[in-house]
């Protein structure tokens, strides 16, 4: 099981689970619980750059995750060359419409951007 942290978006800020094929994330109507979402619901899964967090920030913007997302944006190349507790900051799209804005290992990113590939 893993542990994805959640910035913005269409669900409430926190610690979500990865697990089984499944993230589970808190909403407001399940904030307890949390809400299981199969990986076959995701339609997008990217790296966080300035233009998608805006996107999925709406007002929100940039300035309230920038501290967060400098590292990440520079992270692709470590990446690929295999580093293994580095932490990505990513941007989902489901295939509902709801957006995600989170950080997870890169591990899990990987997991969930070749579920929505």
């Amino acid at each position: 099981m893993a542990t994805i942290k959640v910035h913005a978006g269409d669900f409430t800020k926190g610690e979500g689970q990865v697990a089984f094929g499944y993230l589970t994330l808190k909403t407001k109507e399940k904030y307890i619980m949390g809400e299981g979402i199969a990986f076959s619901e995701l339609d997008d899964v990217a790296v966080a750059t300035e233009d998608s967090v805006k996107k999925i920030g709406g007002t929100v913007g940039w300035g309230i995750v920038g501290g967060v997302i400098l590292g990440p944006v520079g992270l692709l190349a470590g990446l690929l060359l295999g580093g293994k507790k580095k932490e990505v900051t990513f941007v989902a799209r489901f295939k509902d419409g709801r957006k995600l804005l989170a950080t997870t290992d890169s591990k899990t990113f990987i997991k969930l951007q070749s579920a929505a590939f």
